[in-house]
C-alpha cells in the first residue's frame, strides 16, 4: 500500500466514533400551569432585566445579595469544582496529540595511563534524541472521553449557578424573616404602649372606687406578658442576623443589621409557558448535562472492543564530539507502530458496557425526577401566593374590625358598662390578629422568593459555557448574562 493511501485509510479510521450519539430524552412537561387562576395586585417588571431581587426595591437587600459572589464559601467550593472539571477536560483533550520527549546523554571511557593527563584509550559518546508516541483515536475513545468530560464540566458550571441561586434565595428569605421580626417587635412595643395606657385607666378607675383590684392586676399581667414577648422576638432576630452573616462569608460577631420597616408589597414573577422551565433551571441543566456525559461513557466502553493502534518515532544524533554532533552522518531515526487487541477478558468489556448503559438510564430517571420536582415547586408557590393573597385581604379586614372592637370595649369599660375581662379579650384579639396578618405577609414574601427560585431566577441554559469555552476560557462562569 502506498504511503499516501495508507495515511488516507488511517485518517478515515480515525474519524470513526463508536457508541450512541446523544439526543436529549423527553421529559414530562405540562401544557400549562394549573395554579394561575389569580391576578396580582400590581404588575411588576419581569425578571431578567436585572438582578432578580431588585423587584423588592430594597437597597439593603440589594447590597447583601451582591456579597454572595464575593464571600459565600459554598459558592467558592462550587467554583473550585468547576475549575477541577475543566482541568479534567484538558487532560482528556491532550489525548488527541502525540507525546514528545527529549533526551540527551554523554559518556566518556578510558583505559590505562593517567586519566587526568593522557588521551590513551579514551572514548567519548554523545547522544541527543527525540521520542514521540501517538495513540491513534481510531474508534473515538478519546473523542467520547472529551465529550463526557466537557458535559461534566458544563454540569459543574450549572452547579455553580444553582449554588448561587440557592444562596441568593436563602439570603432573601432570611432577610424577610428578620424584617418580620423587626415588625413584630414594633407591633409588640406598640401594644406595650397601649396596654400601659389601659393599665393607667384601670388604676384610675380603681382609685375612684369603680374598678376592682383584680382589674389592675390583670392589666399589669397583660402588660408584662407583652413585654416578655417583645424581648423574646430578639432571639429569633439574632439567629436570622447570624445566618445572613454566614451566607455572605462574615463572622457573626462582625455583622449587624439595623432595624428597618418591612416592605408591604409582594411582587410576583409571572411564569412563562412550562416548556421554558427546562431551559431556566440550573439544576435541570446540570441533570441534562450529566445524561450527556453518561451517554458518551457508553461509547468509551464500546471502544474497548476494538484494537488500539500506537505509532512511535525516534529521531536523534550520536557521535564522539559535541561540536559536530548535529551532522547527517551522526543522524539516527526509526518509525514504527503497534496494534493490540484483547482476545479474552472473561466478560469484562460487556460488563462495562452494561454498567455504562445502566448509569445512563439512571441519569435519565434522575433528570425526569428533577423536572417533575421543578414543576411541583412552581405549582406550590403559585398556589401559596394565590391563597395567601386572598387570606391577606380577609385578615386585614379582621384586624380593622378587631381594632374597632378594642376601641369600643375600652370606651364601654370606662363608662362602666363592660367588665375589664372584655377589654382584655378585645386587646388580645386585636394583637393576635395583627400578628397573624404579619405572618401572612411574611409567608407571601417568602413564597414570592421561592417562586423566583423555582423559575430559575432569570438564569438560562444559554449561560452555560460552550465546549470551546470549557477547553479554552480560564474564567469561571459568572452571573447570568443580562
Amino acid at each position: 500500500m502506498k504511503p499516501r493511501l495508507a495515511l488516507s485509510v488511517l485518517l478515515l479510521l480515525a474519524s470513526c466514533t463508536v457508541g450512541p450519539d446523544y439526543k436529549r430524552p423527553p421529559a414530562p412537561v405540562p401544557a400549562a400551569y394549573k395554579e394561575t387562576g389569580w391576578k396580582t395586585a400590581t404588575p411588576h417588571e419581569a425578571i431578567g432585566r436585572g438582578p432578580w431581587w431588585s423587584i423588592y426595591n430594597d437597597p439593603v437587600l440589594d447590597g447583601l445579595e451582591r456579597e454572595i459572589d464575593i464571600s459565600n464559601q459554598n459558592l467558592k467550593a462550587a467554583e473550585a469544582a468547576y475549575r477541577q472539571a475543566r482541568a479534567v477536560v484538558g487532560e482528556a483533550y491532550a489525548g488527541y496529540f502525540p507525546t514528545v520527549s527529549l533526551g540527551g546523554s554523554g559518556t566518556r571511557t578510558g583505559q590505562g595511563g593517567n586519566v587526568a593527563s593522557s588521551n590513551f584509550g579514551r572514548n567519548t559518546t554523545v547522544d541527543l534524541t527525540a521520542d514521540a508516541t501517538w495513540s491513534v483515536d481510531l474508534w473515538g475513545r478519546i473523542r467520547r472521553t472529551v465529550e463526557s468530560d466537557v458535559a461534566n464540566a458544563q454540569a459543574s458550571a450549572a452547579d455553580i449557578a444553582n449554588a448561587r441561586l440557592s444562596a441568593q434565595a436563602q439570603l432573601a428569605v432570611l432577610y424577610f424573616e428578620l424584617r418580620a421580626a423587626d415588625q413584630q417587635e414594633r407591633l409588640l412595643d406598640s401594644s406595650v404602649t397601649a396596654f400601659t395606657q389601659s393599665l393607667q385607666i384601670t388604676q384610675n378607675q380603681y382609685n375612684a372606687g369603680v374598678a376592682a383590684q383584680t382589674d389592675v392586676v390583670t392589666a399589669e399581667t397583660q402588660l408584662e406578658q407583652t413585654r416578655a414577648q417583645a424581648i423574646a422576638v430578639g432571639v429569633q432576630r439574632a439567629q436570622f442576623e447570624h445566618a445572613i452573616a454566614t451566607l455572605i462569608g462574615k463572622p457573626a460577631s462582625d455583622f449587624s443589621l439595623a432595624a428597618a420597616p418591612m416592605t408591604l408589597t409582594v411582587p410576583v414573577s409571572p411564569p412563562d409557558v412550562p416548556s421554558t422551565l427546562l431551559e431556566r433551571r440550573p439544576d435541570i441543566a446540570a441533570a441534562e448535562r450529566l445524561m450527556a456525559a453518561a451517554n458518551a461513557q457508553i461509547g468509551i466502553a464500546i471502544a474497548a472492543y476494538y484494537p488500539d493502534l500506537t505509532l512511535s518515532a525516534d529521531y536523534g544524533f550520536t557521535g564522539d564530539r559535541l561540536a559536530k554532533l548535529v551532522e547527517a552522518a551522526n543522524r539516527l531515526w526509526s518509525v514504527g507502530g503497534s496494534l493490540s487487541e484483547t482476545v479474552f477478558d472473561a466478560g469484562l468489556r460487556s460488563a462495562q458496557v452494561e454498567a455504562a448503559r445502566a448509569t445512563y438510564d439512571q441519569d435519565i430517571a434522575n433528570y425526569r425526577e428533577t423536572v417533575l420536582t421543578a414543576f411541583q415547586q412552581v405549582e406550590d408557590e403559585l398556589a401559596a401566593l394565590g391563597i395567601l393573597a386572598r387570606q391577606q385581604v380577609v385578615e386585614d379586614n379582621t384586624v380593622r374590625l378587631a381594632r374597632e372592637a378594642e376601641r369600643l370595649t375600652l370606651n364601654q369599660y370606662q363608662q362602666g358598662t363592660q367588665p375589664y375581662t372584655a377589654v382584655i379579650t378585645a386587646e388580645t384579639t386585636r394583637l393576635t390578629n395583627e400578628v397573624t396578618a404579619l405572618g401572612i405577609l411574611q409567608s407571601r414574601l417568602i413564597a414570592s422568593v421561592d417562586l423566583v427560585e423555582a423559575l430559575g431566577g432569570g438564569w438560562s441554559a444559554t449561560d452555560l459555557p460552550t465546549p470551546e469555552e470549557v477547553k479554552d476560557k480560564p474564567a469561571a462562569p459568572t452571573e447570568a448574562k443580562r
